[in-house]
């Protein structure tokens, strides 16, 4: 994985930091195919000579970005809460781990979201998003079988459904807006488990 790029000031009014950031913007508005490293000098208000003083090229910036979104998504699966205890409650803690993440990196899980496999960069954060997402379905068979969810409906669709949910977060959620990320999470948890929970026998 890449390690996060330090913060190195050598023009005025942007590091690197700023410079990835505003890439990504564009990367998301345009498209990455289609922002060339002249667009994002217009966008900088500088020269291509600049942005190469920070970044080797415009497939680092998408490397680096991607592996941000990347690694906040994977730190979820690795911290303690995902790692033991009730399936059922592993998997609400990844999936309110997942919203978080995405409300506090909404540009760079869009950019994520986004990339369909066209360059070997994107091809290799292709294969780690659907490594997340074979951890997430292997915790709802372990949910389904451990009696905690409901076991007429087919692990793989009930998979598809919870990602459809999280990730159309992109769409329409705001930061500035009135929910906050916990209540967020709160909310699609709500939403995406309850209606998947057994019921107590009655």
């Amino acid at each position: 994985m890449s390690e996060q790029p330090v913060s190195k000031r050598g023009r005025p009014g942007y590091d690197q930091r700023a410079i990835l950031e505003i890439a990504v913007d564009a990367f998301n508005e345009f498209g990455y195919d289609a922002t060339s490293m002249g667009v994002l000098a217009s966008r900088l208000a500088l020269s291509k000579s600049a942005i190469y003083h920070h970044f080797a090229s415009k497939e680092e910036l998408l490397e680096l970005a991607l592996d941000e979104a990347l690694d906040a998504l994977e730190g979820v699966l690795l911290e303690p809460e995902s790692q033991t205890g009730r399936a059922i409650d592993r998997l609400a803690h990844v999936l309110r781990g997942a919203v978080k993440v995405l409300a506090a990196n909404l540009p760079f899980v869009t950019l994520l979201l986004r990339v369909r496999g066209n360059t070997v960069v994107e091809r290799a954060a292709v294969e780690r998003r659907r490594a997340f997402d074979r951890a997430v379905s292997a915790l709802v068979v372990e949910a389904r079988d451990e009696g905690s969810l409901r076991s007429d409906i087919d692990p793989r669709i009930v998979t598809r459904l919870l990602f459809g949910m999280v990730n159309s977060i992109v769409e329409w959620y705001r930061p500035e807006g009135a929910e906050d990320p916990t209540h967020l999470a709160d909310d699609v948890l709500a939403v995406a488990l309850d209606g998947l929970r057994m019921l107590p026998a009655t």
